[in-house]
């Protein structure tokens, strides 16, 4: 019996202690959600990074490694997954679409212009988004795959999860080359 009064005693004292401590992290103001623009900027910018830190990351003896004949090269994956951001961009500054998915590996003679151009895609996409800001994510355009009327934000989404899906396929890539993606690595 007396021992159960000083475990009950003790549970007390300790949860005297633990009271201020969760009433201040309840005074604490919450931060407010991110705009609209602000959480689809937020999104762009983090798959866009993903794939630069790709690009500039993988060797570049193995740019055109393919796992199987019937994928595209690690550089094709690359320039396809930026290329078709331009249908994004390029319909939010009402310039004419692209005429392919797909830019042409020849024309990208190493890794450093594939790298700049990734990187080139989605900044520029990140500006147009920018441009945009909340209002204009309601903003209806055309979305040309699927004709049919979309709001930018939702446009964007669809993009940002191409791209995704290209990251993912990349990651693969790395793990059959035998080595480690860089978002996979121990964080210093």
């Amino acid at each position: 019996m007396r021992k159960a009064v000083l475990v009950a005693a003790a549970l007390l004292a300790l949860s005297t202690f633990a009271v201020p401590s969760q009433a201040q992290a309840k005074k604490e103001a919450v931060k407010p959600p991110d705009t609209r623009s602000q959480a689809v900027l937020a999104q762009w910018n983090d798959i866009g990074r993903k794939l630069t830190a790709m690009a500039e990351d993988f060797p570049e003896d193995k740019y055109d490694f393919k796992p199987n004949p019937a994928q595209r090269t690690f550089a094709e994956q690359l320039l396809h997954a930026a290329g078709v951001t331009y249908f994004f961009t390029n319909a939010l500054e009402g310039k004419p679409l692209p005429k392919e998915e797909n830019p042409k590996r020849e024309d990208f003679k190493s890794k450093a212009e594939i790298a700049a151009y990734v990187k080139k895609a989605f900044a520029d996409g990140a500006a147009a988004i920018k441009a945009k800001g909340d209002k204009g994510m309601s903003d209806l355009i055309v979305d040309p795959f699927e004709h049919q009327r979309v709001r930018v934000s939702d446009y964007a989404c669809g993009f940002i999860e191409h791209s995704g899906e290209h990251y993912g396929q990349l990651a693969v890539y790395y793990r059959v080359a035998g080595l480690v993606p860089p978002e996979s690595r121990p964080k210093k």
